[in-house]
């Protein structure tokens, strides 16, 4: 007589939130698959739904909330974890029916939660993990988070009162874990921490062993120099400008890592970064960007700016704009200033008005569009590597990014003539058009 299993719970996942939440979800995911849970694609089909919270800004919360309210509507067993976790009585006040709350990277509380609420039959032969855990992202990309917390107090920021200080993950498990990544189909890792440059500081820089003989520091520059020894792309998210960022540009002219660094400036005016409480030498700042496109003339700079801060006056926000054309940063996101319960800014006078704010938000957008266009207009005729994200095998064509882009946050090439490309290829395409965002063009070489 055939033995029938026992059809294990299944757990649904709502992730929002910025890559390092994306990172915390595909943990939780891979620790219960490998616990004997499957997964489900709808409300429907879950015996319990977890919902990862973001709690950065007021409207994440609201978000997640709304989140929250829709899976008790449509499942009624749910779990809330993630950065609103220490706002538990708030969130039972509005949703009494949630069957537990956990905060931010509390893998274990909220792995028990689940094993509370649906316990999985138990059953000697189901083991369906995959090597590289369970991915929420494309199998050819994935993010690699090396540290949890941030040392830093930004005056806008409640992210260390969730996620605590800094604490770095161990280089040689980093890099085990990237092997696997690579091992199962990675092309591309993205690196993500709070702060990418401090990673390895509360180590004290220590080096630890390699698993097939060496060692390897805990340091940003030694970790990526390592990581791009796997044949990925190693792209460098959140990054401080700290002074020893200089020696991971060499790396980028090599070919070692992809030739990007995101860097959260935030502002230039001296007055509002020091409001900020942010580094404010935005002169030298811009002597080393000069430094790094000698050294490395395909850099790609992105970066983030908050409009409409408190205390910014038109002085302020004109002196942003102005910076913006001497740096000429390649990829610019841009927010209004929200307060955020428990955030010592919400407590700084000369509050902006709301209209004040869209209309520096407009102008900051129109100014960043007109540099990524002329930026991208400039790479016309030239042959760049691309990797396709997604094939379009009706119409031909297919859609993927440059060493210039990250995925979701930064533009992308379109391609002609390439229904016989697969997503995860790399194709040398010749560049034929730009818009303010993005490249379009046709490959001229073999997939790799």
């Amino acid at each position: 007589m055939a033995i029938e299993l026992p059809s294990p719970p299944k757990i649904g996942m709502v992730s929002l939130g910025c890559p390092k939440n994306l990172v915390d979800s595909e943990r939780i995911l891979t620790k219960l698959r490998s616990d004997g849970y499957g997964l489900s694609p709808d409300y429907a089909g879950a015996d319990v739904v977890l919902v990862n919270t973001c709690g950065f800004l007021d409207s994440a919360k609201e978000e997640s909330l709304e989140a929250i309210g829709e899976a008790i509507a449509e499942n009624g067993r749910v779990i809330v974890t993630g950065c609103m976790g220490d706002e538990a009585e708030a969130i039972r006040a509005r949703f009494p029916k949630v069957l537990a709350i956990t905060g931010a990277h509390q893998y274990e509380a909220v792995v028990g939660a689940v094993h509370e609420a649906a316990p999985v039959p138990p059953s000697p032969y189901i083991d369906l993990v995959p090597e590289a855990g369970l991915k929420l992202t494309p199998r050819h990309y994935s993010y690699l988070k090396i540290s949890e917390g941030c040392n830093h107090r930004c005056s806008f920021c409640i992210i260390p009162s969730i996620r605590g200080d800094l604490v770095s993950r161990r280089p040689d498990a980093i890099l085990r874990e990237a092997e696997k990544l690579v091992a199962a189909g990675t092309r591309e890792l993205l690196v993500i921490s709070q702060d990418t440059s401090a990673y390895g500081l509360d180590l004290r820089h220590k080096s630890f062993p390699l698993k097939g003989g060496g060692e390897v520091r805990a340091h940003m520059t030694d970790l990526a120099r390592e990581l791009g020894k796997l044949g990925a792309w190693v792209r460098l998210h959140y990054v401080y400008p700290y002074p020893h960022v200089d020696h991971v540009i060499p790396l980028m002219a090599e070919g070692v890592i992809t030739p990007y660094l995101d860097i959260p400036f935030q502002h230039a005016s001296p007055s509002v970064l020091k409001a900020m409480k942010r580094p404010a030498n935005e002169a030298r700042v811009l002597e080393r960007i000069a430094g790094w496109r000698a050294i490395c003339p395909d850099i790609a700079i992105r970066s983030t700016f908050v409009v409409g801060f408190p205390g910014e006056t038109e002085e302020d926000f004109r002196y942003l704009l102005d910076w913006l054309d001497e740096a000429q940063l390649d990829r610019v996101g841009a927010f209004r200033f929200e307060p955020v319960a428990g955030a010592p800014a919400n407590d700084l006078p000369g509050a902006v008005p709301k209209e004040v704010k869209e209309e520096r938000y407009a102008r900051i957008m129109d100014k960043c569009a007109a540099i990524s266009a002329a930026k991208l207009q400039a790479k016309v005729g030239r042959t760049l590597d691309v990797i396709v994200d997604a094939v379009d095998l009706e119409e031909g064509g297919a859609t993927g990014r440059s060493k210039a882009d990250a995925p979701e946050i930064d533009g992308e090439v379109q391609l002609r003539d390439a229904g016989h490309l697969s997503p995860g290829d790399i194709v040398a395409v010749e560049i034929e058009d730009a818009d303010e965002h993005d490249l379009f063009g046709v490959p001229v070489g073999a997939s790799r």
